[in-house]
């Protein structure tokens, strides 16, 4: 199968952000989106990138970014989407929320929006299709050249704990504290097709493993082949999936900037003629795991050695390397952020100190609802 990457400017990025529809009365998912899609993409005509699309289920909307140079135009392309899908939700009595699972609707009272390529997905994956009640932010970062697509993918899976670890916003699952950071992560990867990428060595293996899906009929297509970080070979971009829902538009900026530099900083390795970073699978797939269940608590493993730090002390050495990077990108404001999640926590952190305040299990369903209060206000506090 012989696939073009059509390169496009390097290091630029657009960021994708799918968002849940709560009902404002019960906080229960509202399967809303068929009816406020057509309003939204009537205000936003697609052109060549769509503005507003749906998701599997009918309880979501995924706002969409054009390409930009710098994570500021991003993220402020983002909050106009967002003011604008506010007020069309609102207008059928719901309110939006970003996270990575929702703290107590059921899988089993959702809607499936229905097309050719869902239904597939359906009839093929059945009750674990269903179960992918789950949200997430998708980071495209632009790729100039064919041959830096997989060592640029190896590079940036070494850094995949950094980034879930702070984007973790899904400790709850059907009314549960799962004790997972992201149990969004453990949900995802039960698809044969989602999880870390097959290993590949150049632009060839690519091209020879979706053949191999596709003759098989494993996938119909090649976006059905659902890895961490994949390839877009129409957008000429690495698109890294693997984050949970963001809660704030901030914490998007954040994760976008870190997303952005590393990109850059390798690329910038591989101009001075360096070979890029690349982790054996094991230690990846411990690596997720790891950042899946205990976040930014979590020990993760650096090198092919096997040598293990804290997550916290590697990001927070990650960041001052970086730095002189996010100066030429413009985006030393958004990187900083980093810095305060680290110190404030993140998405999940501040769900379960939630739960907690509100009662926890001894208060039974009022802490949950307590808890989609907090994500619908820190929803609206980010566009402010």
């Amino acid at each position: 199968m012989s696939i073009q990457f059509a390169p496009s400017p390097r290091s630029t990025l657009g960021l994708e952000w799918e968002l849940a529809l709560v009902d404002r009365e019960s906080r229960e998912l509202s399967n809303i989106a068929s009816l406020i899609l057509p309003e939204l993409q009537a205000n936003f005509p697609t052109s060549r990138f769509p503005h507003f699309t749906g998701e599997l289920l009918q309880n979501t909307v995924e706002l969409v970014s054009a390409p930009y140079r710098r994570v500021s135009e991003a993220t402020a392309d983002l909050r106009e989407l967002a003011l604008v899908a506010r007020e069309q939700a609102r207008s059928h009595g719901a309110e939006l929320i970003g996270s990575g699972s929702h703290p107590f609707s059921r899988w089993d009272q959702q809607l499936v929006t229905e097309n050719e390529r869902y239904d597939r997905f359906m009839e093929k994956y059945r009750w674990w299709g269903r179960n992918m009640l789950i949200w997430g932010v998708h980071i495209h970062i632009g790729v100039d050249r064919e041959d830096r697509v997989v060592p640029l993918m190896h590079a940036l899976l070494s850094h995949l704990p950094h980034l879930l670890a702070l984007s973790a916003s899904s400790p709850f699952w059907a009314g549960e504290s799962t004790g997972y950071s992201s149990n969004r992560t453990l949900r995802f990867q039960q698809l044969p097709t989602a999880g870390l990428p097959w290993e590949v060595d150049n632009w060839t293996d690519v091209e020879r493993v979706l053949e191999d899906l596709a003759l098989t009929g494993v996938i119909a297509e090649p976006t059905e082949a659902r890895w961490d970080i994949r390839p877009a070979p129409r957008w000429g971009t690495l698109e890294v999936r693997f984050c949970d829902g963001a809660s704030t538009l901030t914490t998007i900026g954040a994760i976008a900037a870190l997303t952005q530099c590393l990109a850059e900083y390798y690329q910038q390795q591989a101009d001075q003629g360096e070979t890029l970073p690349r982790l054996r699978p094991w230690f990846l797939r411990e690596n997720k795991w790891r950042a899946a269940r205990y976040g930014l608590d979590a020990h993760i493993i650096v090198d092919n050695s096997g040598a293990q730090v804290p997550l916290r002390d590697d990001l927070t050495a990650l960041l001052a390397r970086l730095s002189p990077i996010a100066t030429e990108l413009g985006c030393e404001s958004e990187l900083a952020q980093v810095g305060d999640l680290l110190s404030d926590g993140t998405s999940a952190e501040r769900q379960l100190r939630n739960y907690e305040q509100f009662g926890g299990v001894a208060a039974g369903k009022q802490s949950l609802v307590a808890v989609v209060d907090s994500l619908t206000a820190e929803f609206d506090s980010g566009l402010n």
